[in-house]
């Protein structure tokens, strides 16, 4: 990517600006296809509000998800490391490892997470021991726009600097006395700059992998300008190709979550017609105040199964959007 810079040392953590909504986070996601099982583990370090926002979701192979959710307090952003959930660079760009030691929420019915007081108040708790190794699959994909005018992939008012990777991974998930090997394929981001949620109007983003040679990650988006831009690649032979147009058909459930989708994707070598089934919804939310008024977007992280020229592939849906007297804004397109 020409009008893109990366380092390795980009894999580290980055200088502090000064906007009180700075963030610096990681994310990564692994899948183990044979079990049909796996999760997404995030850190992001808002050092100048004092915290750092920590997320864990794992869906377990009878359904239920486990989860936790904190704001573990924070006074560095020279390490990702807090309330228990680490990152640990092997090798820059190449191979990183992420773990979390600490107590898991454990519930049966999705709809619980609608409400966090009720999800604290009433989820079950385990112990809860995660460990990963994501090794490259692809190059990474991404880094700081080499000038003002080069747009970035989530907007300049989201994330500044981000970039990406397909990975193979290796690692386990030990939830009470039960045990999970995690023998798969993931997808990992890291991003850095003034990171505001509710800067972000709608998105539609997908994350998978058919195997070490295939996968996706594909985003439509909107931010407060309501204008939509459409980005991403395919991976294709173990290479990545910007895509030139997508288009998604979605189809969802009475909750307003989405159900199952179809999507078409054009780059300078193909097209690929790829249709997707969610497995498993985490309704999640986020709020913030701003000037007096309450704003809430929704945030609907789905495990969800994918086809591709009769390849079978697992990874993760995020549907972001504000909602808008009570209704996601980007629904029900």
């Amino acid at each position: 990517m020409a009008d893109y810079r990366l380092l390795p040392t980009d894999e580290f953590p980055h200088a502090v600006s000064p906007e009180r909504h700075f963030n610096e986070s990681v994310y990564m996601n692994a899948f183990d296809h044979a079990r049909a099982m796996g999760g997404w583990m995030r850190i992001g370090n808002r050092v100048n509000e004092g915290y750092a926002e920590l997320s864990v979701c794992l869906y377990l192979p009878d359904g239920r998800i486990a989860c936790q959710f904190q704001r573990p307090a924070i006074s560095t952003n020279e390490v990702f490391d807090a309330g228990g959930l680490s990152v640990r660079i092997e090798a820059p760009l190449q191979r990183v490892h992420m773990s979390y030691v600490g107590e898991a929420m454990v519930v049966r019915d999705p709809d619980l997470l609608r409400s966090p007081k009720r999800l604290f108040a009433e989820a079950e708790r385990q112990p809860a021991r995660v460990e990963w190794t994501h090794e490259a699959t692809s190059p990474a994909h991404g880094g700081i726009p080499v000038d003002p005018t080069v747009p970035t992939l989530y907007g300049r008012d989201f994330s500044l600097g981000h970039f990406n990777q397909h990975t193979r991974v290796t690692g386990r998930i030990v939830i009470g006395n039960e045990e999970w090997p995690v023998d798969g394929f993931g997808w990992r981001d890291h991003s850095w700059g003034p990171r505001y949620w509710q800067n972000i109007l709608f998105d539609r983003l997908y994350m998978a992998n058919f195997g070490a040679d295939r996968g996706l990650m594909l985003l439509k988006i909107a931010n407060n300008d309501a204008q939509v831009r459409r980005g991403g690649v395919l991976q294709f032979d173990g290479d990545y190709e910007e895509i030139l147009d997508l288009n998604i058909e979605n189809h969802w459930n009475a909750a307003m979550d989405p159900a199952h989708f179809r999507l078409s994707v054009r780059t300078a070598r193909r097209v690929a017609f790829i249709n997707g089934s969610i497995l498993n919804c985490a309704p999640l939310r986020n709020r913030r105040e701003e000037n007096g008024q309450m704003l809430e977007s929704r945030i609907a992280e789905c495990f969800t199964r994918l086809e591709w020229d009769g390849r079978i592939g697992y990874g993760m849906t995020e549907y972001v959007e504000r909602l808008q007297d009570g209704v996601p804004a980007g629904f029900p397109l």
